[in-house]
Order: structure tokens, then C-alpha cells, then sequence
């Protein structure tokens, strides 16, 4: 019998009607009982926390993490699922698989309706990630991420739907499995790099802030953000990664200071490329920006989150 970890989070999968709207309340138990257990599988829950997930801090994450890494120092825990909310989901399971260095599966998924909504994915969804984290088929892949019927690696996989069923998925990949009649058919294995080390705790935790470029944007907001003593920042830019000469300007100042700036773009699909100057990318690379690939501005910012955390400085 596999036996699978749940480590409950809150999120819409645990939400409850507060009278003016949804809200996580619901405990990783009550959770776990709306879904069915497939066969052959026990199940342990970890009530960690119970917020929606945009209120989620980089403390919360970090917890998360370590307590992933608890849970897998027992070895006879086959797996992990993480019940999570959408709206930070994408982040998260990313920062967990950035650090994880061991083959048994970490498993994300949430819901779009909330717990006793008639009707709602949870239950499936939840089944899904139970039935990966239990399955010798996906060790070595890394951290997943389970939703409406598709198993997808955390990189690359962010949420593409507000409200709709079908809530996540990567624009530039695909899917590594498919649940189809309770059975997990595996498409193919993630690229992953090596892990980077757990980050050390109890030392202040880096700021890294976000700023988007448009028509008519100067430097305001992203020299405000190294002001504020950012240690990192994600320009997320037009196109394959353009801006203007004075933004070009403004980050090789930050560089100068230290600051690491990552280049990504706010087009849904396709990755950041050196093709244009006069405050393209060509110019924002020379200038020391990190050109983020097809990460988008979330995980982006999460793998500049990471660097900073495990630098040796």
C-alpha cells in the first residue's frame, strides 16, 4: 500500500461561504473526505495553515518547503500532494521544486469552486494528485501540478484561466500526464537542473519586487523598487523583451548596486529574446538583466527569490 502525505494549505479547495464571500476555514481532513482515495493508497494529512493564497508570504512558502523536506525524510512516504490555492499556486510549487532533490513526487493541485460547492473539481482533482503521488511512473519528474484531468511540471506552469475548470497549463510546453478512467498515462519526463540547496533559516528574507513595462513607463517604478532596497527585480517587458533606453539606463545602475534583474515578458507564450536595441532586450542583457526564458513574471520572480536566498552572500 503507497502511502501519500496531504499537507493542507486553504485555498478555494478548503473555502467556505463567510457571508460576503468565500474564505479558507476548512481543515486538510474535511478536505480529504470529499475526494475518492484511489485504491491501494493511505493517506496522512498535515494541516500546515488554512489562508487564501494570495495572502501568502514568502515565510509561508518557505515553511511549506521545509515541511515537504520533513515529511520526505521518512522513507516510507511514497509521495506528497499539496492542497493549495490558485491564485499563488504556480509560485509556490515552483519554489518547492527549484529545492527538491528527492525522486518521490511532490503533487500541487487546488480548486476553482470552492469545498461544497455541487459539482466542484476538488474532488476530482484532488483524487488525480493522489493518484500521481502514489505512482512510481512520475518519480524523478519533480514537482507537479494536478488540475482537471492533466498532471503539468511546476516550471513553466502557471494559471491561465480566471474561473474556468481548466485553470492551469504551460503556453510554451505541455502536459507530462493525462488522468484518463482512473489511470495515469505519463507523456514524458520534465528538464529539471540540479536542485539548489534548502535555504537557511531565521535570516532576513530578500525583497524582490515586480515592474512592468508599458507605453509611456519611465523609471519611476523600478528605481523606486531598488530604493526600497530590493535585492532582486523582474522587469516584466514587452515582447521578447523590450523596453526603452532609459529603462536600460535604470537597470545597469541596479546592477552597478548589485541588484539582480531578471528580464521576462508579459506575452503569454514564447520566450525572452536578444533581437532589438534601442531598449530591447539586446540592450537590457548588456546592461546585466538575466533573460528569464519562458518564465513568466511569477516564477520568475521565485527564481530570483531563490538565487538571492541561497547565495553565499
Amino acid at each position: 500500500m503507497g502511502q501519500v502525505v496531504v499537507i493542507s494549505t486553504g485555498g478555494t479547495i478548503a473555502s467556505r461561504w463567510q457571508g460576503s464571500g468565500f474564505a479558507a476555514d476548512a481543515r486538510g481532513g474535511d478536505v480529504l473526505a470529499t475526494a475518492a482515495v484511489p485504491e491501494g493508497v493511505s493517506v496522512r494529512v498535515v494541516d500546515l495553515m488554512s489562508v487564501n493564497s494570495a495572502r501568502l508570504t514568502t515565510r509561508d512558502q518557505l515553511a511549506l518547503l521545509r515541511t515537504v523536506h520533513e515529511v520526505l525524510a521518512d522513507p516510507e512516504v511514497d509521495g506528497i500532494v499539496v492542497t493549495h490555492g490558485t491564485d499563488t499556486l504556480e509560485e509556490s510549487a515552483f519554489l518547492l521544486d527549484l529545492h527538491h532533490d528527492d525522486p518521490r513526487p511532490v503533487v500541487f493541485t487546488g480548486a476553482q469552486l470552492p469545498l461544497e460547492a455541487v459539482d466542484g473539481d476538488g474532488p476530482r482533482n484532488l483524487h488525480d494528485a493522489l493518484l500521481a503521488a502514489s505512482s512510481a511512473d512520475v518519480r524523478g519528474h519533480g514537482v507537479l501540478v494536478a488540475f482537471d484531468g492533466r498532471i503539468h511540471a511546476a516550471r513553466g506552469t502557471i494559471k491561465v484561466q480566471t474561473l474556468a475548470a481548466d485553470a492551469f497549463a504551460d503556453p510554451s510546453g505541455h502536459p507530462v500526464a493525462d488522468v484518463k478512467d482512473g489511470r495515469l498515462l505519463v507523456h514524458g519526463r520534465p528538464d529539471r537542473p540540479a536542485a539548489l540547496p534548502l535555504p537557511a533559516g531565521g535570516e532576513p528574507l530578500p525583497r524582490v519586487d515586480m515592474v512592468m513595462h508599458h507605453c509611456d513607463a519611465d523609471p519611476l517604478l523600478f528605481d523606486a523598487a531598488v530604493q526600497a532596497g530590493a535585492q532582486g527585480i523582474v522587469l516584466v517587458a514587452t515582447g521578447a523583451g523590450n523596453a526603452t533606453p532609459e529603462v536600460v539606463a535604470a537597470v545597469e545602475a541596479a546592477v552597478a548596486r548589485g541588484v539582480l534583474v531578471a528580464l521576462t515578458t508579459r506575452v503569454p507564450s514564447g520566450p525572452v529574446a536578444e533581437i532589438y536595441t534601442q531598449g530591447g532586450a539586446v540592450d537590457l542583457a548588456a546592461a546585466g538583466a538575466v533573460l528569464t526564458g519562458t518564465l513568466r513574471a511569477g516564477q520568475s520572480r521565485i527564481a530570483v527569490l531563490s538565487a538571492a536566498l541561497t547565495s553565499p552572500d
